[in-house]
């Protein structure tokens, strides 16, 4: 839920490209078990999943979809979601774009030849290894790096601290995680003072990663060190 409307209605990649990306994850970890072969399958999937949303509904960030983000007013997100039928409008868009991307994942992890070379492969995973996640839950995570496998946008580091976050909330006993969580709102601020208050990963690092091995080549060296321990800090 939180990373819905593009990360607690921030405006970023879509919740349904968030969401791709975790199933991604989970089927890698279904097929290979924890490892690196896991984590870089579950990138190369996010990527080939991103492509797809992109090409069916040519924009990828909440904001260019719906012209709406935290920014807006209650009356605009009123006027979007009941009155220009913007439920109805996304609704459409997760059914058509779900089976797609089930297609995309299962194509990516059975026919092409993961390279699974160097460790670690992911900063999103090694964020949630951090923060004591499952071998599940990090392998989940690991599409999310590079700004979902590696697309360059909101962080994915960021996003999977979030979900975490709510994970952990409803463990210890939440009914709902929502946009208005403050625990997540607290992660969004340590992350924003980290980085000046950007938010894209190209823009962080200055440029997009090439593949799993140039990203693990990044994160090997300390590539956003500074990020991943002010996300993981409780």
């Amino acid at each position: 839920m939180p990373l819905a409307g593009g990360l607690m209605q921030h405006g970023f990649q879509c919740g349904m490209v968030w969401g791709s990306a975790l199933a991604a994850g989970a089927q890698a970890y279904r097929l290979f078990g924890q490892g690196t072969k896991a984590e870089a399958g579950a990138i190369v999937a996010s990527r080939s999943v991103v492509d797809s949303f992109r090409m069916l509904n040519k924009h990828v960030n909440c904001i260019d979809l719906t012209g709406i983000d935290k920014a807006s007013t209650p009356l605009q997100m009123t006027l979007y979601f009941l009155f220009k039928g913007g439920t109805i409008k996304c609704m459409r868009m997760a059914a058509k774009f779900a089976p797609a991307a089930f297609r995309e994942i299962n194509s990516v992890l059975f026919e092409k030849n993961i390279d699974a070379s160097g460790l670690p492969v992911s900063c999103s995973s090694l964020l949630a290894r951090k923060t004591g996640a499952s071998d599940l839950h990090t392998v989940m995570a690991a599409g999310l790096a590079g700004g979902i496998g590696l697309s360059g946008g909101a962080c994915g580091a960021l996003g999977a601290a979030i979900w975490i976050e709510g994970m952990n909330s409803m463990k210890t006993g939440a009914n709902k995680v929502d946009y208005k969580d403050p625990r997540a709102e607290e992660i969004i601020s340590r992350f924003g003072k980290c980085t000046g208050f950007e938010f894209e990963c190209s823009k962080i690092v200055g440029r997009k990663f090439e593949n799993v091995q140039d990203h693990a080549a990044y994160v090997r060296a300390g590539g956003c060190s500074k990020v991943l321990e002010a996300l993981a800090a409780q």
